[in-house]
């Protein structure tokens, strides 16, 4: 992983599966993973479901969601919510595609969003 500012380099596009997730561990947290819908596309969203906590990493990526593998819960990709009719919300963080490269802010987007206004 390469580091600039709040924005960490932390692969090339191609090593996230098309419709599949990687994720990246953090010590003393939740994994983040990173789910790729489509080739130009990147979301990064805590590796947990609200529901039971179950890997969303290794659910089915499906459009802009994807499944958990435990208890079958859709999760929106781009808000982090659970579709409807099940309630709940996993923290989502930053992702830009610079060059054929991904990079993350390890801030959640509402932390990120705070301290852009401030």
């Amino acid at each position: 992983m390469t580091e600039t500012g709040a924005w960490v380099r932390v692969c090339a596009i191609e090593e996230i599966p098309l419709l599949g997730a990687r994720v990246l561990e953090r010590a003393g947290g939740d994994g983040i993973a990173l789910f790729r819908p489509a080739p130009a596309r990147v979301f990064a969203l805590a590796d947990r479901c609200p529901h039971r906590g179950g890997p969303l990493s290794q659910g089915i990526v499906s459009g802009d969601t994807v499944t958990c593998p435990l208890h079958g819960w859709n999760i929106g990709l781009d808000s982090g919510q659970a579709c409807a009719p099940d309630v709940g919300c996993v923290r989502r963080y930053p992702v830009q595609l610079r060059d054929g490269e991904v990079w993350l802010s390890l801030l959640p987007v509402a932390q990120a969003a705070e301290e852009a206004a401030a």
